[in-house]
């Protein structure tokens, strides 16, 4: 986890060691909910091992919004900052070695980042980042076809197709798993020889 975030962020190596202590090391199976939807969110996590999934309650449908992959940060970015109820739950799909951290330890962090313009800006990309994701993933549903959208996947997320059981990605994409079934059938009948 030190080597993947200090290359990203060209912090004091003790300035990193001391917040990197502040991590608690966690080893969880499938299925765990980190965050609860509507609950607040009080940690941020690095995933180092597995994959985690944020979903939400849509009139008792379990709707899956984003997926997380090794090396990645995430938490309830809204409910975190502000503390307001977190709009999406986080569960786990295969078994994840995470590190968690709380809140006062992230502000400490952070303050120090925000004296630091160089920093400052490596961080506000990396929330950009994110976002542009979440926004791609919205406009996805506005201007592309189903079939579309998992050819989007394929190419530009090839581990979550290998990985993630078929019926979170039918609600990824907004289908059901009968759908997702025919645009794989489809595909495949439509691939050159």
């Amino acid at each position: 986890m030190f080597e993947h975030i200090k290359d990203r962020f060209p912090f004091p190596k003790e300035k990193w060691r001391k917040f990197l202590n502040t991590f608690e090391r966690i080893e969880v199976p499938a299925k765990t909910l980190l965050l609860q939807e509507n609950e607040v969110s009080y940690n941020a996590y690095y995933l180092e091992k597995g994959v985690v999934r944020a979903w939400y309650n849509n009139d008792g449908k379990d709707v899956t919004f984003q997926f997380f992959l090794e090396n990645t940060m995430f938490s309830s970015l809204e409910s975190f900052k502000k503390g307001l109820p977190s709009m999406v739950s986080f569960e786990t799909i295969e078994p994840c070695i995470l590190y968690k951290i709380g809140k006062p330890d992230v502000d400490a962090f952070l303050e120090e980042v925000y004296e630091c313009p160089e920093l400052r800006t490596l961080l506000m990309d990396a929330l950009f980042e994110r976002m542009f994701d979440y926004m791609k993933h919205f406009f996805s549903f506005i201007k592309d076809t189903p079939q579309q959208r998992y050819l989007n996947l394929i190419k530009e997320k090839p581990e979550i197709i290998k990985r993630v059981p078929q019926y979170y990605i039918a609600s990824y994409l907004g289908v059901t798993t009968v759908h997702l079934s025919r645009i794989k059938s489809k595909i495949l009948k439509n691939k050159p020889l």
